[in-house]
């Protein structure tokens, strides 16, 4: 029997093997029914729940009570947090309520852009990390910036395209595709893409997953755009360890010239 090839490729992160590179969010969503749907279409790896937000929203029991039934392992995140020490105290008690160490962490700079606290969030990660827990962190393309964070313990980074929730696909191309090539961890795209076209872009590029939520929960159908951005995460991913052809400059003939039974002149 032929295995998936999610099964015969795995994502290994924190010596856990993942049985897909998409991960999902449940914020945003239409309906209960709808998310329920589009991570049965999508089978993401994990779900990302946000302790804080889902609190100040009121959703109540219900919500976790869908999240344990989906049976989908939950990565807790810190979205909403501004310093170190919130960061931490929502992830401690994320992972009372979830009885699990994976974090995503969020720590937030700049409330427009949600851009993540770039000279904060190496120490927040460092402290995390000697509490125990498997932190993957939401940070910008900047290389030096990842390599503190792999530097401070973090096996793992998660990168942006764009800012959170725009849509826009890559930004800075030549900034994540450097990323890609000098460091050697597991990096997930998180935030950003808007089409099923830009992660299979950013997976030929050689990332390791996809982080969506936004694109899928506000999407018009948003069950059918979780299944197209699994196969586009998965087309990505198989187009990356086939190898493609280095771009060229001049036309290259598919079919030689040479040998061909007739040979046109051009005209004087």
């Amino acid at each position: 029997m032929n295995q998936s090839p999610a099964r015969t490729d795995p994502l290994m992160l924190y010596g856990q093997t993942l049985q897909s590179r998409l991960l999902l969010g449940t914020a945003r969503y239409p309906s209960p029914a709808t998310l329920e749907a589009a991570t049965a279409r999508a089978r993401p790896a994990m779900l990302t729940a946000s302790l804080r937000r889902q609190q100040a929203a009121g959703t109540g029991s219900g919500f976790w009570d869908l999240l344990r039934r989906l049976q989908i392992p939950v990565l807790p995140n810190t979205a909403g947090c501004h310093s170190v020490q919130e960061a931490v105290t929502t992830a401690q008690m994320a992972r009372e309520l979830f009885g699990t160490p994976w974090i995503k962490l969020e720590l937030i700079g700049d409330d427009y852009t949600l851009q993540p606290d770039t000279l904060q969030l190496a120490d927040a990660a460092s402290r995390l990390i000697k509490d125990g827990f498997k932190v993957l962190p939401y940070c910008t393309e900047d290389l030096v910036l990842c390599r503190r964070l792999v530097d401070a313990g973090c096996e793992a980074v998660m990168p942006w395209a764009a800012p959170i929730g725009t849509g826009r696909g890559p930004m800075n191309p030549y900034a994540m595709r450097l990323l890609r090539e000098r460091l050697e961890v597991p990096m997930i795209v998180d935030a950003g893409l808007g089409l099923p076209s830009h992660a299979c872009q950013v997976m030929e590029w050689g990332y390791d997953g996809v982080l969506l939520n936004t694109a899928v929960a506000l999407a018009q159908d948003p069950v059918a755009m979780a299944g197209a951005f699994a196969d586009a995460v998965q087309a990505g991913r198989s187009a990356f360890r086939a190898g493609a052809v280095d771009p060229q400059d001049a036309a290259q003939p598919s079919t030689p010239v040479l040998g061909t039974p007739f040979w046109h002149e051009a005209s004087a």
